[in-house]
């Protein structure tokens, strides 16, 4: 039991570790997306296109951060590990790797 109890504290300590980097890149995505270039008809700005890339970027990264907390949600239902799929446990090198991933190796295989 205390192998196991070692388990989830790690595993919680890797995801709010890794929430924490996320929730920083937000911020400064955001920061960034302040400042928008301007541009009329027949003329750009390079900071448009940096814009866009940073707002793909926040979005990415918000996706990431929804996840995170789905995976800490499941850590406190007692489900976290076990793939949505079909039920079986998560390979730990997986989970080390992927810390929120859903889904096993073989799952996320056949769905592509």
């Amino acid at each position: 039991m205390a192998t196991q109890d070692n388990a989830i504290a790690e595993a919680r300590a890797r995801l709010q570790a890794e929430r924490a980097e996320v929730v920083n890149e937000v911020e400064s995505l955001r920061a960034r997306l302040e400042t928008k270039g301007s541009y009329g008809l027949g003329e750009g700005d390079p900071m448009i296109y940096q814009w866009e890339l940073n707002l793909a970027l926040l979005e990415r990264a918000q996706k990431h951060l929804a996840e995170i907390d789905e995976a800490l949600e499941q850590l406190d239902m007692g489900i976290y590990g076990r793939c949505e799929r079909c039920g079986k446990p998560i390979e730990p090198e997986r989970l080390a790797v992927l810390s929120h991933t859903t889904v096993c190796s073989q799952c996320a295989q056949r769905r592509r």
